[in-house]
């Protein structure tokens, strides 16, 4: 099913969709594109979600304590608002429920079509459009593809020797059994990410024992959590400048973090607070301790919880530091020889946040039959992390060097997404079918931001994290303020493009090449 999509596939019996947008994911990206596009008076999409609901990242990790870290107004798109958040920073049950509000305001259920799963993308360059195979052996063309299928949606699971041979429940934070009772149980849990840090406190009570493999320390900083009054709430909901303000308050102060995050010294004084928390929080200082990171605060993603070191206070709870040597069919050895007994195995691993690994089975084959994770085999690389040479039409939300480690992705989201549409709408307008960027222009973009990378807190932390690749390019954050994006998003540059008409309507103009010209012709 994998394999590359011939033309011969596409003129067999199978019934052939075709619209003029396919939206890939029905997350926060996915969703937020339909709602601009409908603002638009565009409706000629449709969004493809593999799983049976909305929501992405929100609908899949509802482990205990699940929560956003970005706060809760800032977590919301501007477009379509929230004004009665119970909280500052909200749990994951508000968060999706929210993301079904929007569905059912906007009514994007008549635009998806769930259990839907993208096989391959082809892009055919006479006609300009992208030809997908879907599961169930359905096809789908369309001018545009919207890559909004997010970064963190596959979960990271390590290989530990023996764990086939293991009796007892295991399963991913992200993939959380709620039927599995860990009352009385014995639990192991691996890892210390963004999602442990928050189930760990919640479960410590109800298990007999729990054991926190920790392989890195975090840096966690407090969670200036409250509720939010119901005079807020009314304020919110009337007066919008209110709600407003409220809201650039909050991102003026996530803004404010960039820098320590480009001065690394300055954030050592940061880091001596966070010391501090630590041994506040610990009673045991040998654990406060080995509960203390050894490279530079922001060099992996900073986490912020009130719960979590206080539960290493808990008699049932054991920090293990020990490197894992194997599991057996009812416990885990380390490498100091010592077996620990358990029912249970929770990963709080993460995500496998390299495209090129967790593209691994889907082909995506732009111009001159590049296929993209070839293309970013040095690593991935794209214009603004929406737009990549040598693919037309293929957008992307959250591409490359787009996630954030300080600010709210979801404004992010909000600038790429006003980005494509001013695309599309040139692409309209100039009569055109196909639009890409020119390779010296993505070039020079990704020099200046590896550029700005280098001496950030993320590069020159002293560890490696999720934000880099193995060879240690970064090829995930953003590397300076938010609001410099918008402003360098805020209008499209045709000048960096090249359009492209299909044959069949090709233009006089000579600044426009076929569809399939070979050529790297500027207009």
């Amino acid at each position: 099913m994998h394999d590359a999509l011939s033309n011969h596939d596409f003129s067999t019996n199978h019934a052939v969709q075709k619209t003029k947008i396919a939206i890939i994911g029905a997350g926060f990206g996915g969703l937020a594109m339909a709602i601009r596009l409908l603002q638009q008076q565009i409706t000629d999409f449709i969004i493809l979600e593999k799983a049976n609901e909305v929501g992405g990242t929100w609908r899949e990790n509802q482990y205990p304590g699940a929560a956003c870290d970005v706060q809760s107004h800032m977590y919301s798109l501007s477009f379509a608002p929230k004004t009665d958040w119970s909280k500052r920073y909200a749990e994951a049950p508000e968060i999706f429920a929210y993301i079904q509000g929007l569905t059912d305001q906007f009514q994007l259920r008549d635009y998806c079509q769930f259990e839907t799963e993208v096989l391959s993308a082809h892009y055919q360059e006479q006609d300009c459009e992208w030809h997908l195979q879907l599961n169930q052996q359905r096809k789908l063309i369309a001018q545009y593809v919207v890559f909004a299928s997010g970064p963190l949606h596959v979960p990271q699971i390590p290989h530990i020797p023996g764990i086939e041979k293991f009796k007892g429940k295991v399963f991913h934070s992200s993939q959380w059994d709620h039927q599995y009772d860990l009352n009385g149980k014995n639990v192991a849990s691996i890892g210390t990410g963004g999602s442990a840090i928050q189930y760990i406190p919640e479960i410590a009570p109800q298990t007999r024992q729990l054991y926190v493999f920790q392989r890195t320390a975090a840096w966690v900083i407090p969670r200036d959590e409250r509720l939010y009054s119901q005079l807020e709430k009314k304020l919110f909901k009337k007066f919008d400048w209110f709600r407003k303000l409220h809201r650039a308050r909050l991102y003026w102060s996530n803004e404010s973090r960039v820098v320590p995050i480009v001065k690394p010294g300055v954030m050592k004084y940061t880091q001596k607070l966070a010391e501090a928390f630590i041994r506040f929080q610990v009673k045991d200082k040998e654990l406060a301790k080995k509960l203390t990171p050894d490279f530079v605060m922001g060099c992996k993603r900073i986490l912020i919880s009130k719960k979590y070191f206080p539960t290493f206070n808990r008699k049932n709870v054991e920090l293990v530091t020990d490197a894992i040597q194997e599991i057996t069919a009812n416990g885990i050895i380390t490498k100091d020889g010592k077996e620990r007994q358990i029912d249970c195995l929770i990963y709080g691993t993460g995500f496998i946040t390299d495209p090129r690994i967790y593209l691994k089975h889907f082909d995506c084959v732009g111009r001159n039959g590049i296929e993209l994770k070839q293309a970013w085999k040095d690593g991935p690389e794209s214009y603004y992390g929406i737009v990549t040479k040598n693919f037309p039409n293929l957008f992307q939300l959250l591409g490359p060097n787009t996630i954030l480690g300080h600010n709210s992705v979801i404004f992010m989201i909000e600038s790429q997404v006003n980005y494509i549409l001013q695309l599309i709408q040139t692409v309209d307008k100039t009569a055109t079918q196909a639009i890409e960027i020119k390779h010296d222009v993505q070039v020079q973009f990704n020099e200046r931001v590896q550029e700005q990378l280098k001496g950030t807190v993320w590069q020159a932390g002293g560890c490696s994290s999720w934000y880099q690749a193995a060879d240690g390019k970064n090829f995930s954050l953003w590397p300076t303020y938010t609001w410099k994006y918008w402003l360098e998003t805020r209008k499209a540059n045709v000048a960096d493009y090249n359009f492209m008409s299909n044959d069949a309507k090709q233009s006089k103009k000579t600044s426009r090449l076929n569809c399939n010209d070979k050529g790297e012709d500027n207009l």
